[in-house]
């Protein structure tokens, strides 16, 4: 018996020693089959369809999450796409220059609206109404047959976002103004001298990017508090659930479980670090960048994790999962000690030893953490966990059941 528990704990030992060669797969990959190196800024979603708009190559999409991008009937001119909406079975497209394009077939054929001779920087959707921004904000209550002025003509409009009645417009050097009558009356809120590149919505939280500065509302902009993500150069945001992910045009992707509060940047296999947009769908997260095309993640591998307390643990430790068994979701309360920051993994094998989830990769202070970790996408089976921070290493065993 004592051979055969020597032999079981080598064979461990092997595998688990194996996989730390594979950490760094634990990151953004490059999702560019068929995208090249193109410049995307824009996403948009269609069901399980992906839309991506790129400068000077139209619009691409993906059917399979990213595993490879098919180009759409080129767009007369082969303009800059700058954004992109959709609204039951259209698709819209607007370009630098060359106003609005519509799209009925998964973009197979391409007709310009009436919207042309024009540049449009941001769309937006509320039911049947389409709205595009340049120098001030058009609507469209027919699929783009037909456009009328809704305002705003002091400033170009960079961004557009819909929350219920509510139409908000970023705009360049004068902040955020709200519409809550369709875009008919528009008011200026009190963040009102800066300029917005994007705005994100989450219930009754609004977004807004403003380059040095990342903003929080809880009131239709009536005010505004900056978040602790300062200095930064955000562009992009993107929610899901109680998460939040902010894209740098110099700094790459940071992410914050907390409204704001906390960040944590995570660029691990990122080649361009300037994020023009985001999109989430499928448990994946992808990235639009400047000059590498677009970049992959599972979401649950950025999830910022936890903190359960403010008292300072005496050492590590690692406690078994709850529940276990368990179907789809766990979760995963660790010990880190110290008096400093220590670099810490928190990694998901499958019983091979193959690495299947990074749930943590950061430098965390010490305090007690808790992690989920989502197998919605793994079949039933045998899986370890393991943590590992600075010299102390510790793996449990967890088992999924469906």
């Amino acid at each position: 018996m004592k051979h055969i528990n020597i032999f079981l704990s080598l064979i461990i030992l092997i595998v688990f020693c194996t996989v730390d060669v594979h950490l760094s797969l634990s990151q953004w990959t490059q999702s560019n089959n068929g995208l090249g190196n193109s410049i995307v800024n824009s996403f948009a979603i269609k069901g399980n369809i992906i839309f991506a708009g790129a400068y000077g190559s139209g619009v691409f999409l993906t059917t399979n999450y990213g595993e490879n991008w098919t180009q759409t009937t080129k767009i007369e001119n082969e303009p800059l796409v700058s954004s992109l909406a959709t609204n039951s079975n259209n698709i819209y497209a607007g370009t630098l220059w060359y106003g609005l394009y519509l799209s009925t077939d998964n973009g197979a054929n391409w007709i310009q609206t009436s919207f042309s001779n024009a540049s449009v920087y941001a769309l937006a959707v509320n039911e049947n109404s389409i709205f595009a921004a340049n120098n001030s904000v058009y609507v469209s209550t027919n699929n783009g047959a037909n456009w009328t002025l809704r305002g705003l003509t002091t400033s170009q409009v960079l961004s557009l976002a819909v929350n219920g009645n509510y139409i908000f417009a970023g705009t360049q050097n004068s902040g955020v103004f709200a519409s809550s009558n369709n875009g008919m009356n528009w008011s200026q809120t009190s963040l009102d001298n800066e300029t917005i590149y994007s705005i994100a919505i989450n219930g009754s939280n609004i977004y807004a990017a403003a380059g040095p500065h990342l903003y929080l509302s809880t009131n239709n902009g009536i005010n505004w508090s900056q978040t602790s993500l300062n200095y930064q150069h955000i562009i992009s945001i993107a929610v899901s659930g109680t998460n939040l992910f902010a894209g740098s045009n110099t700094f790459g992707v940071y992410v914050s479980s907390n409204n704001g509060i906390d960040w944590t940047q995570r660029n691990d296999g990122l080649g361009n670090l300037n994020i023009e947009a985001f999109c989430i769908i499928n448990n994946y997260i992808f990235a639009a960048t400047n000059s590498h095309s677009v970049y992959r993640r599972p979401l649950n591998e950025l999830l910022a994790i936890v903190p359960l307390t403010n008292v300072l643990p005496v050492s590590y430790s690692l406690s078994q999962n709850y529940p276990n068994p368990f179907n789809p979701v766990t979760k995963i309360r660790f010990d880190i000690a110290g008096s400093s920051v220590t670099q810490t993994f928190l990694t998901v094998y499958d019983l091979l030893g193959r690495e299947v989830s990074v749930l943590v990769n950061q430098n965390l202070k010490p305090g007690t953490f808790e992690v989920d970790f989502n197998a919605s996408n793994y079949p039933s089976g045998v899986f370890y966990y393991r943590l590992t921070a600075g010299d102390y290493s510790e793996t449990k065993k967890m088992i999924l059941v469906k």
